[in-house]
């Protein structure tokens, strides 16, 4: 079986250890396995992306010795194809306008319970489908005007039909009814790995109707993802286990576009001296610090665990 995959930064601040540990595993696992390793700069962020830490990060990247095939891929010169995509589910009646800020999503979800917990899924908080509800009535069906440009776009999940989803990529197995399933190879759900189902009950209730066009993006991250993924022919994903609940997202997109499911290898967390999942805003751990300080590209494997 073939092996490609990728390494897919976003140009927003600079390249940590956990970075360096996430790029060169999936570089080791491609090589190993005589694959292709890829890269992508998911630059759709466009306000907070900036030219100098791409050029910061690929010069980081070589500084490793990490390597990749082919020219890299940018998302910024990739919204045709999401619009293709976003055309393809709006006509199909799945998607809806929303123009909710997190505040109101917060407010609607705080006002029957005063005080309670509220409920986070892996797109952040589980919207209580307050434009959906709102637009109940008067929606008529999206194939008769077109695609709203400039506004954030849901997935309304309740729409979706159980023959998306009954036949996995192992087809129907175990009794489950309307299952989407994906391979893990990994860090799943719980800490699980080998083949990973879930069903449509489980996104209503975990998920919720998702954002797959963000107003000041013409995008999302869990869209873009996708079908890149898609256009590069990635077979496996590597990625951080943080984004271990995002693919059951991706695993529906992939359903409703009719693209393929890579398999999953979802790896641990580098994590700071108090057990924090380093962010791009934690300097100290810069790889450009590191370098300035002497360290080598192996010191830096020695201190990732690789």
């Amino acid at each position: 079986m073939a092996f490609v995959t990728r390494f897919a930064p976003s140009p927003t601040g600079p390249l940590h250890l956990g970075h360096a540990y996430s790029a060169m595993l999936a570089h080791d696992m491609a090589r190993a396995a005589g694959g292709q390793f890829l890269l992508r700069i998911e630059d759709i962020d466009r306000q907070r992306s900036k030219t100098a830490w791409e050029r910061q990060l690929i010069d980081d990247l070589n500084w490793l010795g990490v390597s990749w095939d082919g020219e890299p891929m940018r998302q910024s010169d990739r919204q045709p194809a999401y619009d293709q995509a976003l055309d393809r589910l709006w006509q199909s009646g799945y998607l809806y306008p929303c123009t909710c800020s997190r505040k109101d999503v917060e407010a609607a979800l705080s006002a029957p319970q005063e005080g309670a917990e509220l409920p986070v899924g892996p797109d952040g908080l589980i919207y209580p489908g307050t434009c959906r509800n709102r637009m109940q009535e008067e929606r008529t069906f999206p194939a008769s005007h077109p695609r709203p440009r400039d506004a954030t776009l849901r997935l309304e999940v309740s729409l979706i039909s159980p023959k998306v989803f009954q036949h996995g990529i192992d087809g129907p197995s175990g009794g489950c009814h309307a299952c989407a399933s994906y391979r893990e190879t990994g860090i799943g759900p719980d800490g699980t790995s080998g083949l990973i189902e879930f069903t449509l009950a489980d996104i209503e209730s975990q998920v919720g109707d998702f954002v797959v066009a963000r107003r000041d993006m013409g995008t999302s991250y869990h869209l873009s993802v996708v079908v890149d993924d898609a256009a590069q022919g990635i077979t496996h994903v590597v990625r951080g286990a943080d984004l271990t609940e995002a693919t059951r997202i991706h695993v529906v997109l992939q359903r409703l576009l009719g693209l393929p499911t890579p398999t999953y290898h979802h790896h641990r967390l580098i994590r700071d001296d108090h057990g924090k999942r380093l962010a791009k805003r934690d300097d100290a751990r810069a790889l450009a610090k590191y370098r300035a300080e002497g360290a080598t590209p192996q010191d830096i494997r020695r201190m990732v665990g690789l």
